[in-house]
């Protein structure tokens, strides 16, 4: 078991058909450097994580996170020993097992989206311009498009983002309202603040940009044999 610090989300764990983790502050590395630099530290970290949710040698891929609303379907071409960044999108989504979604955020809602009837999965970064620029709506569109999903079906999960007074709006609020309009039921949001809480996550704001980054992740299950 490893020591370094990860939470689960109890409505996500409760689906047996994906993993998924939302890593916090890791001690003792240094954050005060461009993203990149912290990314090239934070990733032994991560990866010990994924180790521990048994799906470190899994395909991960990552979205650029560009602060707009594309969205990226990943299939079996995405697949790779070392992963893959989808240049110029926000969100993942897929129906492939075995595969690793990740996003990285620091203030901004990492969005789980799990559809356990079809199944598939999504994963998408949305802070203040994502949001506004239906990010999340885009990503339940593409799904129930691309994999023939319902948004009827779907279990949406929120991780810990800045939130008032620290922010001057709700984004959360927003992506609530977007999720419910298109008719997904059931949106679980523990309304945890980033920066009300710099001892277990980073904070862009808090922090003046001198920060590192949680990592999202998410992945369905390969069907056993």
């Amino acid at each position: 078991m490893t020591d370094l610090p990860f939470e689960q989300f109890p409505p996500l764990s409760a689906i047996r058909i994906c993993r998924h983790a939302f890593t916090q502050r890791i001690p003792g590395i240094d954050v005060s450097d461009d993203k990149p630099e912290v990314l090239k530290r934070l990733s032994a970290a991560h990866r010990e994580i994924r180790n521990e949710m048994g799906i470190a040698d899994w395909p991960l891929v990552t979205a650029q996170q560009i602060h707009g609303n594309k969205i990226a379907v990943v299939d079996n071409c995405s697949r790779g020993p070392v992963g893959r960044e989808f240049a110029g999108c926000d969100g993942l989504i897929t129906n492939q097992r075995g595969i690793a979604l990740g996003v990285y955020v620091a203030d901004c809602c990492a969005v789980y989206i799990v559809d356990p009837k079809t199944p598939a999965i999504g994963l998408v970064h949305s802070g203040r311009k994502g949001t506004e620029l239906g990010v999340v709506t885009n990503a339940i569109t593409e799904m129930i498009s691309r994999f023939g999903s319902e948004a009827s079906n779907m279990i949406v999960q929120f991780s810990p983002c800045i939130r008032p007074p620290h922010y001057e709006i709700d984004f959360g609020a927003e992506i609530v309202r977007q999720c419910r309009t298109l008719g997904v039921k059931e949106i679980h949001d523990a309304g945890v603040c980033t920066a009300c809480d710099l001892d277990r996550y980073y904070s862009y704001r808090a922090e003046k940009g001198k920060t590192g980054r949680m990592l999202a992740l998410i992945a369905l299950n390969p069907i056993a044999d």
